[in-house]
């Protein structure tokens, strides 16, 4: 099975931006030591950024991107020197995203669990639709592809909850 999904809608209406919000963007060079590398720098920025979410969803991100970074560091290394992690916060929602050069679109299998790997992508997919959000797979305008994952955040005061993608 492919990872696909989409973002819910924007609302009709700008909301204020919250102090939080923004894009960030990093690479790294496509070895084993960018894995802990980028999910470090990822808890930094959503501590430094003050993001309002709770723990489990923190851990269940910084998952997503050991899994997304490491796929693109055992797959894709060969065509892809570099991977570029980018972390996007919206007011209710945060999207991560490894890019890397290699044009092979990865499939999430099925659990075998006799298997010591394969199961990565399937985490991804398992830990995103338990938290309510989607994910998916894009080609770029150079033949790579981007793997994303987005989360919503912990509900805020005044704010509803996004609704979870068919």
């Amino acid at each position: 099975m492919e990872i696909r999904g989409s973002l819910p809608p924007e609302p009709a209406a700008p909301a204020r931006q919250q102090s939080y919000e923004g894009v960030w963007r990093f690479t790294a060079p496509s070895v084993d030591a960018s894995v802990p590398q980028a999910r470090h720098a990822v808890r930094d920025l959503l501590r430094r950024q003050g993001v309002p979410t709770h723990e489990d969803l923190v851990q269940g991100l910084l998952l997503i991107v050991s899994e997304l970074v490491t796929n693109a560091v055992r797959h894709a290394a060969l065509l892809s020197p570099e991977v570029a992690v980018e972390v996007a916060i919206g007011a209710e929602w945060i999207r991560v995203s490894v890019e890397d050069n290699h044009p092979y679109r990865p499939k999430a299998l099925e659990a075998d669990y006799a298997q010591t790997g394969g199961r990565g992508l399937l985490l991804v997919r398992e830990i995103t639709e338990e938290a309510g959000g989607v994910c998916d797979v894009e080609q770029t305008a150079g033949g790579g592809k981007v793997v994303w994952a987005a989360l919503p955040l912990a509900p805020l005061p005044g704010i509803t909850s996004p609704r979870r993608a068919p």
